[in-house]
């Protein structure tokens, strides 16, 4: 099964997130089929926290990939109209 989540980069206390289509047999941080956004929990005021590539979202999902929880949550947060989790 193909999934959207999120895998973690960036230093320790550092977090940087890539929203990445993956096999859900794959390890968090493993190899994934493409990188379609990011969240930068801890980015300074004034930069980008949060990107999501809507039209590769719109894509990966027609063709059945499941966004994780947080993955959700945060397609929520960012606004992108019809990407409901199921």
């Amino acid at each position: 099964m193909v999934v959207i989540r999120l895998a973690r980069g960036g230093a320790n206390k550092r977090p940087f997130f890539n929203l990445v289509v993956a096999d859900s047999r794959r390890a968090r941080d493993g190899r994934f089929i493409e990188r379609i956004g990011f969240y930068n929990p801890k980015a300074p005021e004034g930069q980008e926290t949060l990107r999501i590539n809507k039209e590769r979202l719109a894509y990966w999902q027609s063709k059945g990939a499941i966004l994780s929880d947080t993955a959700a949550r945060l397609v929520k947060q960012s606004g992108v109209a019809g990407s409901e989790a199921v």
